[in-house]
């Protein structure tokens, strides 16, 4: 940040903006800094196909979900501002939004509710949105599931974006399976806790906080070519479901190819030659 003290005194002093939805732009520059170390150092994340991501108006991003905690979403928003020059408008659980600190954050850094009222007034603004209808049920998966697409909800996302007539962005996101391998789910704690699952990994809750650190897997973001809405009927009640049976099948041959492509989660360091 080029000028933390002006930044804190304008934070103090309520001298920013913010749109309708809450959406404060400097502050999510802010945390966009925060999250690059991480980005670039740790998960060392490589992208393809950017030029599948429109360069202005209205598209809907649909990508797979997992980690156990959502930082694909993170790393996602990183990759669009940094690589692509676009703020995405991420839809979130309602889970989300019933914390306190976490919904904040989210509503400021340009995150809403995953409903399609939020999603059709973003999309008629002309915002990028994204999108991970798998819900909890990408994040919340055994290991031996991962790269492998589960059911995506059908909350009227894709039928927003066919209603709305935006192109859909299929995003494949190969990395976040291995930052917290889940081998079993506490259901009893989660319960109690209000969570959807509280996964047991090869080091949670066995060390404690530091069994939160994620693995530094390597990371591919792949944006696929968009899949035009125009040629199915809005009104017909059908083509939403054909629409997201569409959308879901070609994610999961680019997560197939993406994951080939990116080779071993923990690749060794190369060694250095000896000369004889």
């Amino acid at each position: 940040m080029k000028d933390p003290l002006g930044f804190a005194f304008r934070r103090l002093g309520g001298q920013y903006e913010v749109d309708e939805f809450g959406f404060d732009a400097e502050l999510t520059e802010a945390l966009l800094e925060v999250l690059r170390p991480l980005y670039r150092c740790w998960f060392r994340v490589e992208t393809a196909g950017l030029g599948n991501v429109p360069r202005g108006g209205g598209a809907l991003v649909v990508a797979n979900h997992s980690g156990a905690l959502p930082l694909d979403a993170l790393m996602l928003q990183v990759a669009l501002h940094d690589e692509a020059g676009r703020t995405v408008r991420l839809l979130g659980a309602d889970l989300v939004y019933r914390l306190p600190v976490l919904s904040h954050l989210a509503r400021k850094s340009g995150h809403t509710l995953a409903c399609p009222p939020d999603a059709g007034r973003l999309l008629g603004r002309g915002e990028l949105v994204g999108v991970f209808p798998e819900g909890f049920r990408g994040i919340g998966k055994a290991f031996w599931h991962r790269y492998r697409l589960q059911r995506f909800g059908r909350d009227g996302v894709v039928a927003t974006a066919l209603r709305a007539g935006v192109p859909i962005v299929p995003c494949a996101i190969v990395g976040a399976e291995e930052i917290y391998p889940k081998l079993g789910d506490l259901g009893v704690a989660a319960r109690v806790l209000g969570l959807p699952y509280l996964p047991v990994t090869p080091f949670f809750p066995w060390l404690g906080v530091l069994g939160l650190v994620p693995l530094p897997s390597k990371w591919l973001i792949g944006f696929g070519e968009p899949i035009r809405t125009d040629g199915y009927d809005p009104g017909d009640p059908r083509a939403a479901f054909e629409l997201t049976d569409h959308v879901r099948e070609t994610l999961q041959r680019q997560l197939r190819a993406l994951r080939a492509r990116r080779g071993p989660a923990f690749p060794l360091p190369a060694l250095p030659r000896l000369a004889w």
